[in-house]
């Protein structure tokens, strides 16, 4: 398996592919194969780019990073893993819920080698009190189906979605629980304690490619929250989807393809430019 040996943790990741490097960074609690199951697809009809997976600080199959004490420590290491991954190269960053957040602490210290960023689903507000949130709602329910679920991942497979069928929940299921029921609980809930960073993020203009995609039934970190910074995001273009949670890349998964495709030809025709 290839890990990255670190000061405060030792890093599972993988690459895929060669070009520009996109750091992905899944959000809390799961691991790298969040991103590696939406993102993927995208890049079965276009080349050019070099994927670069991980896993979390006590997620996936990272290990030894009983150091990393909260979120600074954890930008830090996603910091020193770029560092060795790809030393001195630009890069563009995908960022997924709390990895979303994490990606905006990687644009205020590393600004000028970041070519664009991708929020999908992003913490905004680290503090889950003040986030503005809509009330969770399902809106479909394959009745036969959650009664064949065992109740654990029943209630997971609820709690942060919308849209309830059997195609959701197969990738819910490898993509997301599979992540869940491995990670270091114990651990993130000390992470939990600590879960802001430690200045807050005041971005400032960021003029490159970036794109918004959000879920209008997003219960877990909102999508209102995202107008308070989409000034700063020049050229950033900001979508809700309807019929879509916390995990609109598998409910809605097809407009997300769309939209990642469309940042991503911002990005290949800002290079040119």
């Amino acid at each position: 398996m290839p890990y990255c040996s670190l000061t405060k943790a030792s890093i599972y990741y993988e690459v895929i592919g060669d070009g520009i490097p996109i750091i992905m960074i899944h959000g809390f609690g799961v691991d790298h194969r969040l991103m590696k199951g939406c993102m993927e697809p995208i890049f079965r009809k276009r080349s050019g780019f070099k994927r670069i997976y991980f896993d979390l600080p006590g997620m996936g199959k990272t290990k030894e990073y009983h150091q990393v004490e909260n979120a600074g420590d954890i930008l830090e290491t996603v910091l020193d893993l770029i560092r060795m991954v790809i030393p001195d190269q630009p890069y563009l960053l995908m960022g997924e819920s709390y990895g979303g957040y994490l990606a905006r602490g990687l644009v205020a210290v590393q600004r000028e080698r970041i070519m664009g960023i991708g929020l999908l689903c992003p913490v905004i507000i680290p503090e889950k009190e003040k986030r503005t949130l809509p009330a969770h709602t399902i809106l479909y329910e394959d009745d036969q189906l959650m009664e064949q679920l065992p109740v654990q991942a029943k209630e997971a497979f609820r709690s942060e979605n919308v849209v309830l069928n059997k195609k959701n929940w197969v990738r819910y299921r490898d993509e997301i629980y599979a992540g869940i029921i491995c990670a270091d609980n114990d651990f993130l809930a000390k992470i939990e304690q600590h879960y802001g960073l430690s200045t807050k993020l005041e971005e400032d203009s960021f003029d490159k490619p970036s794109t918004f995609v959000l879920g209008k039934q997003d219960a877990v970190v909102g999508y209102k929250d995202a107008f308070q910074i989409l000034d700063r995001y020049q050229k950033a273009s900001y979508n809700v989807l309807e019929q879509a949670g916390h995990y609109l890349q598998i409910e809605q998964a097809d407009l997300f393809q769309k939209l990642i495709n469309e940042w991503l030809d911002r990005v290949s025709n800002n290079r040119r430019m």
